[in-house]
C-alpha cells in the first residue's frame, strides 16, 4: 500500500477566538440605580433603592474584592424588581464622606473598611460586667474625630454600677454621653430619647461583646431579631451574637447599623493629626506650636493658652489632658 500523500487542504487553520475586535470603552450605565448598601455577605450584596425597593446584587469583577461595605452608596443595573431569585450588578461605589476603618492590630498595615458615610458613632459600654475598657473607648473616638462623625457614647446597666470617674474628660471633649439601666420601668422612657438622637441620621452601634448592642437594636427596630448572649463569668468578655454588620431602618427615619463585637480596633492608618482639627479653638493655639509638636511636651503652646485664662484654666485643663490622651492612646495589644 503507497503512503497517503498530503496537500495544502489537508492543512487546518485554527479560527481567531473572536470575530470583533475588542473595545477599550466602558460601558456607561447611564440607566444605573442608585442604593443604599444594608448588608454584604458572602459575595452578596442586599440593596436598597430610593425608591424603597429591596434588591440582591454582585459586585462587577472590576470593583475588587471587599471594595463595597455597608452603608456605601452604590450604582446598580440589571433586574431591580426585588423579586425572590432575581440578581442585579453594582458597578459603581458612590465617593464616601467618610469610613470607620481599623487595623487587626497596630503592627499589621492592612486596612479593613468596616462601614461608610456614617452621622454617628454611638460607642456602647456597660458600667458593669463587663466593666469598660477606656482604651476601646478612646480608639473609638479618634477614629470618630478623625473621620468628622459625631460620637455619642452609651452606658448600659448604671443601675447596677456607676459610671467611672474617667468619664468626665469625655464630656469636657463635648461628647454627648447617655444613660440606661437594666429597670424595665423605665426602659421605654429611655428608648424614646435614643430614638430621638438617632432620628433621620445614619448611625453605627460599636463596642465590646456582652455590652447591649443586640438587646438595643431589638429595642429599637421591632423586626431586628438580633440573638443576644451573656457575658462570661471567667474571662469577663461577651459572646458574640452578630457575625456581619447589617443596617436597619428606625420606623421615624434613619438607619441604624449594628456591628459584630469588637476586641481590637488597631490606629496605625491615621494621620494624629487631623485629629486636633475636630477642636477649632484648640486646632487654632496648636498653629502657634513648633513643627512636629507632639503636644504633651513643656514648649508646647496649649500649655500657655490654659495659663491665659485664670477662670477657665481648670476647664481648659480637663479638656487638654482628654486630647492629649487620645493622641497617645496605647497600642492595641495593651489595652485595658
Amino acid at each position: 500500500m503507497s503512503p497517503r500523500e498530503y496537500d495544502e487542504s489537508d492543512a487546518r487553520i485554527r479560527p481567531s477566538r473572536t470575530t470583533r475586535r475588542r473595545s477599550k470603552d466602558r460601558p456607561t450605565h447611564s440607566d444605573s440605580v442608585s442604593a443604599f448598601v444594608t448588608t454584604v455577605d458572602r459575595g452578596r450584596t442586599t440593596c436598597v433603592t430610593e425608591e424603597g425597593i429591596v434588591i440582591t446584587a454582585m459586585k462587577a469583577r472590576e470593583l475588587g474584592p471587599k471594595s463595597v461595605v455597608v452603608g456605601d452608596s452604590v450604582e446598580v443595573v440589571g433586574d431591580l424588581s426585588g423579586s425572590e431569585g432575581t440578581l442585579a450588578r453594582i458597578v459603581t461605589v458612590n465617593e464616601r464622606t467618610n469610613t470607620l476603618s481599623r487595623t487587626v492590630d497596630d503592627a499589621a498595615r492592612v486596612e479593613r473598611t468596616i462601614v461608610a458615610n456614617i452621622d454617628q458613632l454611638m460607642i456602647v459600654v456597660a458600667s458593669t460586667n463587663p466593666e469598660p475598657r477606656r482604651g476601646l473607648i478612646d480608639r473609638f473616638l479618634v477614629s470618630a474625630f478623625h473621620e468628622s462623625i459625631a460620637p455619642i457614647i452609651l452606658v448600659t446597666k448604671v443601675d447596677l454600677a456607676p459610671i467611672p470617674d474617667f468619664f468626665v474628660e469625655y464630656r469636657a471633649l463635648g461628647v454627648e454621653i447617655i444613660t440606661t439601666s437594666s429597670k424595665l420601668e423605665t426602659r421605654p422612657q429611655e428608648i424614646a430619647a435614643i430614638k430621638e438622637v438617632l432620628h433621620d441620621k445614619i448611625s453605627v452601634l460599636v463596642g465590646h461583646s456582652g455590652v447591649g448592642k443586640s438587646t438595643l437594636i431589638n429595642d429599637l427596630v421591632d423586626s431586628a431579631a438580633r440573638a443576644t448572649g451573656d457575658v462570661n463569668d471567667v474571662t469577663g468578655r461577651g459572646r458574640h451574637t452578630s457575625s456581619s454588620a447589617i443596617a436597619l431602618p428606625l420606623a421615624g427615619g434613619g438607619w441604624i447599623i449594628d456591628t459584630p463585637g469588637i476586641r481590637a480596633f488597631g490606629l496605625s492608618h491615621l494621620n494624629k493629626d487631623r485629629i486636633i482639627e475636630s477642636f477649632p479653638e484648640i486646632y487654632q493655639v496648636t498653629q502657634s506650636c513648633m513643627p512636629n509638636c507632639s503636644h504633651s511636651e513643656a514648649s508646647c503652646a496649649l500649655n500657655a493658652w490654659i495659663e491665659s485664662d485664670a477662670a477657665a484654666k481648670s476647664e481648659r485643663l480637663i479638656r487638654v489632658t482628654s486630647l492629649r490622651s487620645l493622641l497617645e492612646v496605647k497600642p492595641a495589644d495593651e489595652e485595658r
